[in-house]
């Protein structure tokens, strides 16, 4: 098994682990996976994501379910990100575009969809 290599921050982050199901089709999936790919994804949900704070995110998919990491400083406020992501260019247009994956309404925003995992172990 190969690893992924990660940066490491010299100070504090505050990380957020999310799960998500999207529609068990074959034919769907792969499409998620091309639009999310880096030839494919939309540069203003890219920009959105660093514009309201986010340092880092990362969506692995194994079959139909996906796990989404994000990594943002100390200080930052989940919700009051969301609420600004939420006006940003394209986004709303994004989540409805995706919303056909996954199985939700067109006018669900991210942290309506996503559910959040919380951390029972940790190696330090």
């Amino acid at each position: 098994m190969e690893g992924y290599i990660q940066s490491l921050s010299g100070g504090k982050l505050k990380r957020y682990v999310q799960f998500l199901e999207i529609k068990d089709d074959t034919e769907l999936m792969a499409q998620y996976r091309y639009w999310h790919s880096e030839e494919h994804h939309w540069q203003e949900i890219r920009e959105g994501i660093k514009a309201v704070g986010i340092l880092e995110m990362e969506i692995y998919m194994h079959d139909n379910q996906l796990v989404m990491i994000v990594d943002a400083p100390a200080d930052f406020d989940w919700q009051e990100a969301m609420n600004r992501l939420s006006t940003l260019p394209r986004q709303a247009e994004w989540e409805a575009f995706v919303s056909r994956f996954q199985g939700c309404s067109a006018d669900a925003r991210s942290d309506e969809k996503w559910q959040p995992a919380e951390r029972i172990f940790r190696l330090y």
